[in-house]
Order: C-alpha cells, then structure tokens, then sequence
C-alpha cells in the first residue's frame, strides 16, 4: 500500500465484512473511534522518546506514575495508562488474555486522565462516548461483541499508515474514511459530511485573499460536521502546513458528529492548543466571544464557512429581538427556516477584512417576507460579494440544487455589485451522485475572482440592477442561460420527410416481401396480417 486512497480502500472492504448487521453510518463509531486511540497512543509514544520519558511504561510505582501522568497531560492534553496502550491491547488479543471487560476499563481511564490538564479537557474528554460496547449488533452476547471489537483493532493494526515517502497519512485515511461511511448512509450522510469538491470550493473562496493576512489565520465553522470543512481551508492557505499556523473554530449540535470533529482535525495534526470545538446549538446563544469587564465580545475570523442543515425548524420565541446582537438590523428568520439565522451568525463573527462562503437551498435567493427583509439590508450594508448556483444531486441525502453565498466584510468590499454565477450545467455524473471535477471548480474560482461578465455563466449585476429585480436575487434574472433551438429551413424539413417517407415504403415492401414466402399460413391469417403491416405503409 502507498497511498491514502489505497489504504481507504482496502480498509473499507475489510471494515464492510466485519460490520455484519449494522449499518454504515452505526460502525463509523467504532471503526473510526479505534483509529483514533491508535493514533493517540503512538502519538504519546512518539512524546515520550522525544523527551526521553520511555521509562513511564515500566514504572511500578504509583506515585511517580502519577508524576509521570501529569507531565504528560501537560505536553500532550491528555495521558494513557501503560496498561491501555495501543500495543499492550494489541497484545492481549493475539494472546488471547483480553477480557471483554478490558476495553471499558480503557475507556474509563482515557476519561479520567483527560480531566489532568484543564485546557485541554474539552477537547478530549468523552470522546470515546459513542463507542457502545453493550450493542448487540455486534454480536448477542459479551465474548461475541468482544471479539468484534478485537477484530476491528487488529484489522486497523494489520496497516502501516505511511505513505512510499514515510509520511503520516492516517489522518487523510480517517478523512476518506468519512467520505465512504457518508455515501453509504444515505440521507444521514448528509448530516456530518460535505463532499470534498464543495468543500474546495468554500474553501478556496475564502482564502483567495489570505497572503497579505500574516502568518496566523482564524477560521470559524457554525455548523461544522466532521471538521473536514475546516481542515480544507488549511490545506487551501499558503502557510497552512506551519504549525500552528491556523486557529480553528467550530460548533456542532450532534454529538456523534462532534466527536468525530474531534478527532478528524488532531488526526491532521491540530494541536489542541489551536482548536476551540464546541458542541451547542449554534442559533441558541452567540459563542465564541471573549470576556472583558463582563462584557461578551464576539471573536471575529479571517474566514468564516459552513454548510448547516437546509431550512429547518428553529425556536425563535427566546430570541430577544431587540438585545441580540446577531439579528440587530436585519431581522430574525422565520421559525420554519433557519437559513438566514445561520447567515447572520456567521455575519456577526466574520472580520471587516475577512470572507464568509456559506452553502444554502435556493430558496433563501426569492423567498419573501421576514426572509426578503433580511437579504435586503444584508445587500443594503453592501455585505453580499457573490452568489454562485451549483448543481442538483451533489450533496449525500437530498437531490436539490443549492448555491454559495459570498460575503465581504465591510473593510474588504470596494464596491456595491454582486457577481452571479450559473454552474449549475457544469458536472460530471457518476453513477446517481454529481461531482464536480477540477475544471469545474477552477472555473468557479477564476470567475470569481475576475469578476466580469461570461455569456450564460456569469454576470456582475450592479446594485440598482438588483434594486429593479426587487432585491430579489434567483439567478436566472441576472444569468440567461436560455439556448434557443435551432432554426431548420422549410426546405430541410420537406427533403426529410420525403426520406422518411420512402424509408417507410421500402420498409413496407421488404415486410410483404417476407410476408409472402411464410408457408403453412391461412387466407385468413394473411389477410389480418397484411391489414395490419398497411397500417404502416399509410
């Protein structure tokens, strides 16, 4: 194996013949939580010989073994037992010396000593929480579903996760993984996971501009899924493979799904001390902010993206109208969709210099009433740079299409049109899902960012233009795509059904031809069947 895809692909085949009888989307949290404990434990590993620290998994007694926890916590977040490394466990099993009790007690202790260091606890602790041990879908009884689970440690042991050069690639491989698990859950897919193309595209959008913002860049995802999202405008950033380079900023209401965040980004090599995750319900109450004098003062960030949930259900009845500082000026969406909500929010945290690129349903674009107030100051205080139409059936559980926003903050808009893009025509179909290929993106991007008008794909719409359009911004009333047919001469169309014509009759006269060498027919037979071929000789 050399490469990310390979090792993907080879695991998933693996993986699809030990999950039995649960779905794709219930083994992610198994397969993809042991992933992670092998990458923690090596990660220590690799901690302890650097700091020449290797005596830790000999030690014997219990206080220097506390002092040795601590130390630990301290470099790294978090500490394993000696006990409960990846090697030891791997070890119980081929000895056949693990018991079923042994995979909660590791669990158990994970938790404990991730309380040691106090900023990083949220980022560690009940990571494991989604790993049911007690499913009986992984087998009926206890030593059933502990061999399960011992088969999936040794399966994630048989593999080196390096690339031909000795890069680390698990992280990659995770990510795949993601991907995989997303396809075959179907709509629930759609709920953690945002196609890698789409999240390109988010991804460069904001990042067009990132060379002049210095070394450290601030990114903020409100509804960020699995992380991917984030981690795609790293590897979009010149110096985003820097160390530290990046802070990463996240929220996420599901609690499976932020988990897995968890662990997707320190898999990338996020280090604890650059990523602030949370798990809340982001239209609930503002965050992230700081504290000043008991003030809350919003963060703001170079880039802000998300993809959040289309038009859903939100409570507006504890949202004070007039105190909120996200909604102060524009407006609140309507209870039955959230999708202004969410462009606020992000809106309210999105620096005056930075860019904000946000997937929603087209319906945000014409919808009228509280919602077409909204988009009416938003395009009044000069927010909205670009709205880009992408096409049907990209997305893991739902078909429509959807389209990008693209909003400046106010330092970085320079002047008041909003460029619109139609690609809704530019895909290629694989099987029953659309993707979008390296052409199609870099089309996207180049157009954006030369901001003039293409026949039947884009045009730089000024803001009266959009003021006589009622504000109202659905695409195809700034972007024709309209192909008018093509006029054939009445000449052409006599000469060809002339040919028909006689195609017709040579057809005919083939058939009757036949008709008369059949042997062993009655008068009767005949005469029905030459009624009926003369039907198509009229």
């Amino acid at each position: 194996m050399s490469n990310a895809t390979d090792i993907t692909t080879k695991l998933w085949e693996m993986a699809n013949k030990l999950r039995g009888t649960m779905d794709a989307s219930e083994y992610k949290n198994y397969i993809l939580p042991f992933m992670f404990y092998r990458y923690l434990s090596e990660n220590q590993d690799d901690y302890l010989q650097a700091n020449g620290l290797e005596e830790f998994y000999v030690v014997t007694d219990e206080a220097e073994k506390e002092d040795y926890l601590e130390e630990i916590s301290k470099g790294i977040g978090y500490a394993i037992d000696p006990g409960y490394t990846w090697g030891k466990i791997v070890a119980k099993i081929e000895n056949h010396k693990i018991k079923a009790s042994d995979f909660q007690d590791m669990f158990d202790a994970f938790n404990r000593n991730a309380k040691r260091n106090a900023v990083a606890e949220a980022d560690f602790a009940n990571v494991f929480s989604d790993v049911n041990l007690g499913d009986t879908r992984l087998g009926p009884n206890t030593n059933q579903r502990a061999k399960a689970l011992n088969d999936i440690i040794l399966m994630i042991n048989d593999f080196t996760f390096k690339d031909d050069s000795g890069r680390d690639i698990l992280g990659d491989v995770y990510e795949y993984l993601i991907g995989q698990f997303a396809a075959s859950a179907g709509k629930k897919g759609g709920e953690f996971y945002t196609p890698h193309e789409v999240s390109q595209i988010l991804a460069k959008l904001v990042t067009l501009d990132a060379d002049g913002r210095g070394a450290q860049f601030r990114v903020y995802d409100h509804a960020m899924g699995s992380g991917s999202l984030l981690l795609t405008v790293q590897k979009e950033l010149p110096h985003g493979d820097e160390e530290g380079s990046v802070d990463f900023y996240g929220q996420e209401l599901n609690t499976t799904t932020y988990n897995l965040a968890r662990m997707n980004l320190m898999m990338h090599g996020v280090n604890y001390r650059n990523m602030e995750l949370r798990r809340a319900d982001t239209l609930d109450a503002d965050w992230p902010f700081a504290e000043k004098d008991g003030t809350q003062i919003p963060l703001k960030f170079d880039a802000v993206v998300a993809n959040p949930p289309y038009s859903q259900n939100w409570d507006t009845k504890n949202v004070d109208r007039e105190k909120d500082v996200r909604f102060k000026g524009y407006g609140v969406a309507p209870a039955s969709k959230a999708d202004f909500a969410f462009v606020l929010h992000g809106l309210y945290h999105l620096d005056k210099t930075g860019t904000m690129a946000i997937v929603l349903p087209h319906g945000v674009l014409f919808r009228g009433a509280a919602e077409g107030k909204i988009r009416k100051n938003i395009i009044d205080n000069n927010l909205l740079d670009a709205v880009i139409g992408l096409p049907a059936n990209l997305f893991y559980g739902t078909s429509i299409p959807t389209c990008v926003l693209v909003f400046k903050g106010r330092e970085a808009r320079h002047n008041k049109d909003v460029l619109f893009i139609d690609a809704s025509n530019d895909f290629e179909k694989v099987k029953n899902q659309n993707k979008l290929t390296a052409d199609n993106i870099d089309k996207i991007i180049e157009t954006y960012a030369k901001r003039q008008d293409i026949e039947k794909y884009a045009h730089l719409a000024s803001l009266d233009e959009i003021k006589e359009n009622d504000y109202n911004l659905n695409i195809p009333r700034y972007v024709d795509t309209f192909e008018k047919e093509e006029v054939i001469p009445l000449s052409q169309v006599a000469q060809e059904l002339a040919e028909v014509k006689t195609e017709i009759a040579n057809t005919y006269d083939n058939l009757f031809g036949l008709l008369n060498e059949l042997e062993g027919t009655t008068a009767e037979s005949q005469a029905e069947l030459e009624k009926f071929i003369g039907l198509f000789g009229k």
